[in-house]
């Protein structure tokens, strides 16, 4: 099949990435890919590498990540996270977890977990189409007129 048919045969496709996926399932080269998609070599390696290696992560990670059983809290109080669980959640040391206390139950969210909730939160009350980004601009626009008016 030339370059341009493989091209057509995936053009439905909305990204990049998935018409290098698609090509890949159908058993092509990356240089094949590359050519017939007219992107370089090392965009087709990157997408593809990368997707080796969330296979590999979900693979490695145990079933049961989201119970690990019971924790022992020491004699100081504090209580260590299995590694299973530092691990599904790509923690590192020195990241930082969020705690708060929900009807007797305690929840444990990375900055992730977070920033999704506030999205999540900011979303109920802004309404459809409105940035507050360009709100915020046209509001210092103006502070900055009406300052440079009175002089």
């Amino acid at each position: 099949m030339t370059p341009g048919n493989l091209a057509r045969a995936v053009r439905e496709l909305p990204t990049t990435a998935a018409k290098i996926r698609a090509l890949a399932a159908q058993g092509r080269s990356r240089a094949d890919i590359a050519r017939a998609l007219g992107i370089r070599y090392q965009h087709v390696r990157n997408v593809l590498m990368r997707d080796e290696e969330k296979k590999k992560a979900e693979a490695a990670r145990p079933a049961d990540a989201g119970m690990p059983g019971r924790i022992p809290v020491g004699p100081d109080g504090s209580v260590v996270i299995p590694s299973t669980i530092t691990h599904a959640l790509a923690l590192q040391a020195g990241d930082v977890l969020f705690v708060r206390i929900d009807d007797g139950e305690i929840h444990l969210l990375t900055r992730k977990a977070v920033t999704r909730r506030v999205q999540a939160l900011a979303r109920e009350f802004v309404p459809e189409g409105v940035s507050l980004v360009d709100e915020l601009l046209e509001d210092r626009r103006r502070e900055v007129e009406a300052e440079s008016q009175r002089g």
